[in-house]
């Protein structure tokens, strides 16, 4: 029996939109995005058809990893607003019938934070407990465990002579999960936004918080899912809430262990198989090789298959943390908006729960940089700084960043062709990409053939066909490598997805007929399948004739 299907969810028909709030949208000119500014711009969302806010943290925090370092779970940082404005950002938006899903970030705090404070005082301090502390060992850091940022893991503190663990940056220190009162605390905390009305949490590397350092174990520790069955009791089980786990070691087996409703633990999982497919196998995201279509296939026909009816997956090309989709797998010069819309409707007639980043509906770029003072980021900062130092040229290192950097996610929203893109009346935090006159909402909207309103259809056909919610898929196996095609089965209903993953014209052939074309990025008709010529990222969806 499908489990997943007699007890539906909103979340499961749901399209969710990520807002970096630092870069959405700025109303008092400071040049940096705000709650406010994210107000403002709620009308534009519902004109768009989301059903969910993926809010990026706005609590409290020194910004040392733009809010990811959080020093009071409760209080909302400076510069986004008051704690006033967050329950008229909730109230507003549950006025247009869209949820405000809170990142949560609970591996980790700032080391500003008043339990660090506490616990780096004395070893005997009560809170002591909450974070991983170790003795070195023989003089030495007590183990080899690097950071995600680069270097050691172990930051030694002089006050107490001992070493604490920060997985992220030193201003990072690791939160204590074996530590019941840490997961009381937390849950606490969790409680106090559900009470305000939030719609959910995604929950940044929370494939970690079940870490065993001594053992040198970080993601998927023995212990993960005891803590987020707890956590699910405690919290938001039985609330009808999106849960959504960053899991970046998931394979299908474990994302089943997360997802399975009969667990009582998430909603879904984001796995990220996908996402190293354009890196050289064994090293870093900064080492590049050109994406391969037939992988792409391959891992997306594993996660749509495997999952089954057990498990809820998300699907996503974009996130703060990642780059441009148009640039990165797209074309994002001569077939900017072709491409653009093929990777939507490539992604959006998957089963899953799609999430849109800012700027991904209007197609917006990466932001080419000529020398490493134009940065912000601190990962791509550090690796440049750590490659320079093993012998790496500018030119190659900027060119890992102009592919990967986290920056390129992160330029302001491109509202219309006014100073600065219309994100702000001062000096944005990160400079605007300068192709925002051509690039940018007041346009999209004004053109009736735009990448926007293919998002906005991609959005209404979900809500309207179950066979895009709960169908099956199948791969078309007999295609050119760059011919990405499938089925969506249903009730008796077929659906063939077909997309030109390239900027050749590919040949395409089925001896099949359509009963109507469902959407396309072309105004062809597609009466007949057999002998096609297919153009540069052409793609098509249509229903098949029984």
């Amino acid at each position: 029996m499908n489990h997943l299907k007699t007890n539906k969810n909103w979340w499961q028909e749901a399209v969710v939109y990520q807002v970096y709030p630092r870069s959405f949208q700025d109303s008092n000119g400071d040049g940096i995005g705000d709650l406010t500014g994210i107000i403002q711009r709620l009308d534009y969302l519902k004109k768009l058809g989301i059903s969910a806010i993926w809010l990026s943290p706005v609590y409290r925090s020194p910004n040392d990893d733009n809010g990811y370092d959080i020093s009071d779970y409760e209080q909302i940082m400076a510069e986004f607003g008051t704690m006033a404005d967050m329950e008229q950002l909730i109230h507003e938006a549950q006025q247009r019938e869209i949820k405000i899903i809170m990142d949560l970030v609970v591996n980790h705090t700032s080391d500003e934070h008043p339990w660090f404070i506490e616990s780096r005082s004395s070893k005997d301090n009560p809170y002591r407990d909450f974070y991983v502390w170790r003795k070195g060992l023989d003089g030495e850091k007590p183990n080899d465990l690097e950071s995600t940022f680069l270097g050691s893991a172990w930051q030694f503190d002089e006050p107490t002579g001992e070493y604490y663990l920060h997985l992220f940056s030193q201003k990072q220190p690791d939160l204590n999960w074996e530590n019941p009162d840490v997961r009381n605390a937390i849950y606490n905390m969790m409680n106090f936004w559900i009470d305000k009305g939030i719609g959910g949490f995604r929950m940044d590397v929370i494939d970690l918080v079940g870490k065993i350092p001594d053992q040198k174990i970080t993601g998927n520790g023995p212990k993960l899912h005891d803590y987020l069955q707890e956590m699910n009791a405690k919290t938001f089980g039985g609330k009808d809430l999106l849960t959504v786990g960053e899991t970046w070691g998931a394979t299908p087996e474990i994302a089943k262990l997360y997802s399975d409703p009969k667990r009582n633990e998430l909603s879904m999982v984001f796995q990220f198989e996908h996402v190293s497919l354009d890196e050289q196998p064994g090293k870093s995201k900064w080492d590049l090789r050109p994406l391969q279509i037939a992988e792409l296939k391959k891992v997306f026909s594993k996660w749509q298959t495997e999952l089954d009816d057990q498990g809820w997956n998300s699907l996503f090309w974009n996130n703060h943390d990642l780059p441009r989709i148009v640039s990165r797998w797209g074309n994002d010069s001569t077939y900017r908006i072709q491409s653009a819309k093929m990777l939507a409707i490539l992604l959006h007639m998957l089963k899953g729960t799609p999430y849109i980043y800012q700027g991904e509906e209007i197609g917006m770029t990466n932001r080419v940089i000529q020398d490493i003072t134009e940065v912000e980021d601190i990962e791509s900062k550090n690796m440049y700084i750590d490659r320079i130092s093993k012998g790496y040229t500018k030119t190659e290192i900027l060119a890992s960043i102009n592919a990967k950097g986290r920056d390129n996610a992160r330029t302001p929203m491109q509202w219309d062709n006014t100073e600065n893109a219309g994100f702000t009346t001062g000096k944005p935090w990160l400079a605007v990409q300068d192709n925002y006159h051509e690039i940018n909402v007041a346009n999209a909207l004004a053109d009736k053939n735009s990448i926007f309103y293919t998002y906005q259809k991609l959005i209404e056909l979900r809500k309207n066909y179950p066979l895009i919610i709960w169908g099956s898929f199948e791969l078309l196996t007999n295609t050119p490598e760059t011919v990405f095609a499938y089925y969506r089965h249903y009730q008796g209903e077929t659906w063939l997805i077909v997309c030109n993953f390239s900027n050749q014209e590919q040949p395409f052939s089925l001896e099949k007929t359509t009963t109507k074309t469902i959407i396309a990025n072309t105004e062809k008709e597609y009466f007949d399948l057999s002998d096609r010529i297919l153009e540069p990222y052409e793609a098509f969806v249509v229903c098949l004739a029984r």
